[in-house]
């Protein structure tokens, strides 16, 4: 861009040594106006003292590269911000669990901890630790799929054999965490056209989302329109604010404003890489009464 504005300004040069002496001076009106727009970032458009098309034309094209500058100059600062403010946030989810489990290792080596203490506390450092390998996997996971590196091929899947199962495996963590569930998956679907692994993803990280940040009454639903079959997820979602609805596939967003541990943020990141990789639509909308996830399927 420096080079290209480099050039520009010499051809203005050389139109300032053949033009009358009114124009030279509309010309190095230009020029300083140019030098001050540089130095502000201003917005304000170059004008000529003394009007002429061509140069006018001229200037008009300095003026759309000026703002293209200052539009890179701004897409640079938001992912700079991007970047620092994900750092610090799985900086956050990784201290978090280590913190916890170097707090226990050291109340372990208490030689006078009785036994039933000791097994609770090597327990709690069990589930820090695996948390951390969750995280960890997760990143990687996530990492990888934005980097195009894990390779899914479209399958014929049977998504309501896939949620039957799933619902059956976590039985039991919906029922202990108080959940009214209202599931309705229609025998007579199609199978959808997906990768099976990535369809397995997608549900098992709908389920664990409502599970670790929502509430009950549930519900899930899989409908038929037209060639699509539509997944639906809704919950009960305390604490989540309307701003957060729009950014909740982003990485590391959390609608958890103080970061206590239960949410990493990647989840529904995830979820969204998967879906965009396997031609699938995926959305969120709703409130804090009922909160939503739609997943739209191609059929096979």
């Amino acid at each position: 861009m420096w080079i290209l504005l480099a050039i520009l300004l010499g051809v203005l040069c050389v139109l300032l040594l053949l033009w009358r002496a009114g124009e030279q001076r509309s010309l190095r009106s230009a020029i300083r106006q140019l030098r001050a727009l540089e130095e502000s970032g201003s917005s304000v458009r170059l004008r000529l003292e003394v009007p002429n098309a061509a140069v006018e034309e001229l200037l008009a094209e300095i003026d759309r590269l000026l703002e293209l500058r200052r539009s890179d100059r701004a897409e640079s600062r938001a992912r700079e911000q991007a970047i620092r403010r994900q750092i610090s946030n799985v900086s956050h989810d990784l201290r978090t669990p280590l913190t916890s489990i170097l707090g226990y290792l050291q109340l372990l080596e208490q030689e006078d901890l009785p036994p039933e203490r000791r097994r609770e506390y090597l327990s709690v450092v069990e589930g820090r630790a695996k948390a951390l390998q969750a995280l960890i996997g997760s990143f990687y996971e996530l990492s990888r799929l934005e980097g195009g590196e894990l390779r899914l091929e479209r399958q014929r899947v049977d998504l309501r054999g896939v949620l039957s199962e799933l619902l059956a495996a976590f039985y039991d963590d919906f029922t202990e965490a108080g959940f009214e569930m209202e599931v309705d998956l229609p025998e007579d679907l199609p199978p959808v056209a997906a990768d099976p692994g990535g369809a397995l993803r997608i549900c098992t990280n709908l389920l664990r989302n409502a599970l670790d940040h929502g509430a009950g009454p549930m519900s899930i639903r899989l409908t038929q329109e037209g060639d699509r079959v539509v997944s639906v997820f809704a919950n009960a979602a305390p604490g989540l604010e309307p701003e957060d609805v729009p950014r909740v596939f982003e990485r590391f967003y959390t609608s958890d404003k103080m970061r206590t541990g239960q949410n990493t943020g990647l989840g529904l990141a995830i979820v969204k890489a998967l879906s965009e990789q396997m031609g699938c639509a995926v959305s969120a909308s709703g409130d804090h009464a009922r909160f939503e996830i739609r997943v739209v399927w191609p059929v096979w």
